[in-house]
């Protein structure tokens, strides 16, 4: 069974960092776009960011550049998304998912939710003082 695991989540003030985690179990990631969304209440799911594991590129929304920071642990099968100078605006449920990038152009389309195959349950994250 193919299965996306996230942690991580939880409270940090303004300024400070979260590191999540999604554990891919039942496929490896090699071939394998990761994203990282987010929705907030009220709002609709955002990208924030995605990692294609067979090249290595990074896309970023503009928002987080320059804060969070995604990568992968080969050995684990886990991608993660380092996230610092967290603002209270980062505050969201968030997600990963997996599309199986094959001869897709992932720059074109890792923000797109309805590309992925495979979704995560969500893991909670609380920016707050």
């Amino acid at each position: 069974q193919l299965q996306l695991v996230e942690s991580g989540g939880g409270l940090a003030q303004p300024g400070g960092s979260l590191r999540l985690s999604c554990a891919a179990f039942g496929f490896t990631l090699d071939y394998y776009a990761i994203g990282w969304f987010r929705q907030a209440p009220g709002k609709e799911r955002a990208g924030v960011s995605c990692l294609s594991c067979s090249d290595g590129s990074t896309y970023y929304t503009d928002s987080v550049k320059g804060r969070f920071t995604i990568s992968r642990d080969k050995s684990k099968n886990t991608v993660y998304l380092q996230m610092n100078s967290l603002k209270t605006e980062d505050t969201a449920v968030y997600y990963c998912a997996a599309f199986l990038r094959g001869g897709v152009s992932v720059s074109t389309i890792w923000a797109n939710g309805a590309a992925y195959e495979y979704w995560g349950q969500g893991t909670q994250v609380t920016v707050s003082s």
